[in-house]
């Protein structure tokens, strides 16, 4: 009888708490809390003046832009601008050239930093670890222009690894020459780039595991490789399908810096994409409404992308992004 009493006193206090808090209105969390809602200002100011602001000019895509006489005053186009860039072949070029830089991003880019996070959680001297740790996130701090004038310093036909490689006895190799040559070099450039910080989401999920999970594997006699594939893996697989879901959602989507950075006039029917695409078009040759109607396609695409992995992989018995 008294359990009872007690539970019974325990789901009254519940309750009447609940009443409570349900009583207290917006104004009481405000005051509570202003300093978290203060330090909300700046992030909100600058999702809805930057990104949802700035969709006021997707109407560029649909009319006749003339920067002269204003956004407003220029007139409709029954989608002319979309019909002219459908039935150019270059801009067909430039889709297929972003869907293969980013597929081979995805197929080479996306497992290397599992594989460097799972390494690097193996390793049992921990000064080592952190050493190496630091030295592969250094590559994500520097700038693209920075990174392109050094990969145009070792691998241009006259740079120091041809130079090195023509002195051994060798032929120089066309890495930034040859189109095939230049997409490889490109991916793995990327890959050097971005793996050691893309680690760090991966080596968080991997403190999550339960470590008597590999004491007990220690236990029936498992060897390293047996752990990493059934406890470390099946670990961080949420992580890796969030991970995976986002990067499809960007399969349209590449950075001007990279490829503008790394490309020249002898691999441009590789090397243009549609970002340098749009800032040819668009902003050198200010023709505007092409630029905007790029982008605009792209995001759809992006979006498409980005619905359908998450679909798939919740109907996979995957957790996705919503």
């Amino acid at each position: 009888m008294k359990v009872i009493d007690s539970n019974l006193a325990l789901d009254k206090k519940t309750s009447i708490e609940t009443s409570l808090i349900k009583k207290k209105g917006f104004l009481y969390y405000i005051k509570r809390d202003f300093i978290i809602y203060l330090m909300l200002v700046i992030p909100l100011a600058y999702i809805l003046i930057f990104k949802y602001g700035s969709m006021y000019g997707i109407q560029i895509a649909f009319k006749d832009y003339n920067m002269f006489t204003g956004l407003s005053e220029s007139t409709w186009n029954n989608f002319a601008t979309f019909k002219e860039i459908f039935a150019n072949p270059q801009f067909y070029q430039v889709v297929r050239n972003t869907l293969v830089l980013n597929g081979l991003d995805l197929i080479v880019g996306f497992p290397a930093p599992i594989v460097l996070a799972i390494l690097i959680n193996e390793l049992a001297f921990k000064k080592f670890k952190k050493i190496s740790q630091t030295i592969l996130y250094m590559p994500h701090f520097l700038s693209w222009v920075i990174i392109g004038g050094i990969v145009t310093q070792l691998l241009a036909p006259t740079g120091m690894v041809n130079s090195l490689i023509t002195r051994m006895g060798g032929d120089a190799l066309p890495f930034l020459t040859d189109k095939l040559a230049w997409v490889g070099t490109y991916s793995l450039v990327g890959v050097w780039q971005s793996a050691g910080w893309g680690t760090i989401l991966y080596l968080a999920a991997m403190t999550g595991i339960d470590k008597e999970l590999y004491e007990a594997a220690d236990v029936d006699g498992a060897g390293r490789l047996r752990k990493i594939w059934h406890i470390t893996l099946p670990g961080i697989r949420p992580t890796i399908a969030i991970l995976l879901i986002l990067q499809l959602g960007h399969i349209m989507a590449i950075n001007f810096d990279r490829p503008f950075t790394l490309q020249n006039n002898l691999v441009m029917d590789y090397g243009d994409v549609i970002s340098t695409y749009v800032y040819r078009v668009g902003i050198q040759s200010a023709n505007f409404s092409i630029g905007a109607a790029v982008g605009l396609f792209q995001s759809v695409i992006c979006l498409i992308f980005l619905v359908s992995s998450n679909f798939i992989t919740k109907k996979l018995g995957g957790k996705g992004i919503w």
